[in-house]
């Protein structure tokens, strides 16, 4: 299959578009089946198969009973797009940002705003979350540690590009390329830490 990642990525993207497109009540139900899923594998809610499963390309199926990465990425990245978005209308305040016309919220940028929103008496504290979210060693720990993350940016109403984190979470367990979401989540980090930093001097 060409670039896995990024069928991922349009995946999860199209699941979101589907439920902005619908009527206020279906979103309701649907996010609150999928919050039931957090801190839980890949197919064993039934609730949510159709959310979290439907219409994944096949190569991205289980062959063994072992969820594989793009079912994990799919999961992880839906999930917590519906505990991001509870209590705030998916309508009128979408927790998922991905239109290229708007700034960009990869996961390091979304932190480092928090930090720029809560001050820098804030940046120790949440500096270190991030870090432990970055240095997880299992799928389950990084869906673990990024709850709590995902928590804090949904208080101070902060959005996240999901699409793009299904795609990191994906590349996060292929050992290859784990190091370089790691990467780029730290200059996504220093790099908004930097811009916004010289606005305020201005």
């Amino acid at each position: 299959m060409e670039n896995p990642p990024k069928v991922i990525r349009n995946y999860v993207g199209n699941k979101i578009h589907l439920l902005i497109s619908r009527e206020e009540p279906y979103v309701r139900a649907t996010l609150a089946q999928l919050r039931r899923g957090i801190g839980r594998h890949p197919g064993s809610m039934p609730d949510i198969w159709d959310f979290t499963l439907g219409d994944l390309p096949g190569e991205f199926h289980s062959q063994t009973g072992d969820p594989t990465p793009g079912e994990w990425a799919a999961h992880i990245a839906l999930t917590l797009f519906a505990l991001h978005q509870q209590g705030k209308n998916l309508h009128d305040e979408a927790m998922s940002v991905s239109d290229a016309s708007k700034p960009d919220r990869s996961l390091g940028h979304a932190v480092r705003t928090l930090v720029m929103e809560r001050g820098s008496d804030a940046d120790t504290a949440i500096r270190r979350r991030f870090g432990v979210v970055v240095t997880s060693d299992s799928t389950e720990e990084l869906a673990h540690h990024l709850r709590g993350l995902i928590q804090l940016l949904r208080n101070d109403g902060i959005a996240l590009d999901y699409p793009r984190l299904a795609e990191d979470l994906y590349k996060f367990q292929i050992p290859a390329l784990r190091d370089g979401v790691r990467l780029r989540w730290a200059q996504d980090y220093y790099i908004v830490k930097g811009k916004e930093e010289e606005e305020y001097e201005e």
